[in-house]
């Protein structure tokens, strides 16, 4: 494990961000948000689950056939993905502008290509994914379940499937 895979695991010690990846994710939320580079880099605001307030998070968006997801690169237990659930889906994307979008989770056996496209993007998160980005399918499938993945859906065609 190089130097770099060692200060990304340190500064998410337990699954949780450090004083230190906190600042770095306040700085990288609010760059997303403004629209800065990198484009693949968004800012997501959910409501929080206890406090109620909106609570932003910097995460990279991984598209593949055309449709856009989010992953948790640090499992089940992010912050982000209980509040994502408990607000059941509802959240704001920023990356320029804000898109008020629905994050549909995605079903384990389909996760692996996302995965893949998802650790290409996201370097940093490679530290915390139990597999290799040029792992065989059936290894990204094995590890699915405890990495949850959203699909992004737009609230206009949200509201365009409903009717």
């Amino acid at each position: 494990m190089g130097p770099t895979h060692q200060l990304d695991r340190w500064m998410y010690r337990g699954g949780r961000p450090n004083r230190v990846a906190r600042l770095l994710n306040r700085i990288g939320a609010t760059m997303a948000a403004a629209g800065l580079p990198p484009h693949r880099q968004v800012t997501l605001e959910v409501r929080g689950r206890r406090s109620g307030a909106v609570i932003s998070f910097p995460l990279v968006i991984a598209e593949v056939g055309g449709e856009r997801y989010l992953v948790s690169m640090l499992g089940e237990g992010a912050n982000w993905v209980r509040n994502v659930r408990a607000a059941d889906g509802r959240a704001v994307l920023r990356h320029g502008h804000r898109e008020p979008v629905r994050l549909e989770e995605v079903a384990p056996e389909q996760r692996g290509p996302i995965l893949r496209r998802y650790l290409a993007l996201a370097p940093g998160a490679r530290a915390h994914v139990p597999v290799d980005r040029h792992a065989p399918d059936d290894e990204l499938t094995r590890v699915a379940t405890g990495i949850p993945v959203f699909h992004v859906v737009t609230a206009e065609r949200e509201d365009s499937s409903a009717g």
